[in-house]
């Protein structure tokens, strides 16, 4: 019961953060592509980001509330946090020549430095998803069907 609840609570964080990140992003296009352009890559990304990373967005929440497509997208959700918490260190570590403002994340008035630890919480919780997720498909008793056939083959 404990790692039902536990894994429910896990999905529907990562699903409201993906959901609301992409929902944001679409509701003010032009003040994300803004955003967009202020990032310390090529501008010729920016439209494809703006489109694009919300669609992946809502494809990966979409993931997350299959039984069957779960464990994808708890994995597909991590690689994207890791990607954004990635870029988040090298923003912090003075890797880039310009440090664009943080304004464009989920929340617009965290710093870089409280982004990165959201987004470090969002991708612990991820693992801990992930790793309830294969202990759950470990353990769980086959379903009814495959019941049934192990009982005609013996």
């Amino acid at each position: 019961m404990y790692r039902k609840w536990t894994m429910e609570m896990i999905v529907l964080l990562l699903f409201s953060l993906f959901v609301y990140a992409a929902t944001t992003k679409l509701m003010d296009y032009k003040l994300f592509l803004v955003q967009m352009n202020d990032q310390p890559f090529d501008d010729k990304y920016s439209a494809a980001l703006v489109w694009g990373l919300p669609a992946l967005q809502f494809v990966i929440a979409g993931l997350l509330i299959f039984k069957r497509t779960l464990l994808v997208g708890l994995y597909s959700s991590l690689v994207l946090l890791l990607v954004f918490t990635g870029y988040i260190a090298l923003i912090k570590l003075s890797f880039f020549d310009h440090v664009p403002c943080s304004c464009g994340g989920v929340f617009p008035t965290l710093t870089w430095m409280q982004h990165l630890y959201f987004n470090l919480f969002f991708v612990t919780v991820n693992v801990l998803g992930i790793f309830l997720q294969k202990w759950h498909l470990r353990n769980a008793p086959p379903p009814y069907d495959q019941i049934e056939l192990l009982r005609s083959t013996h």
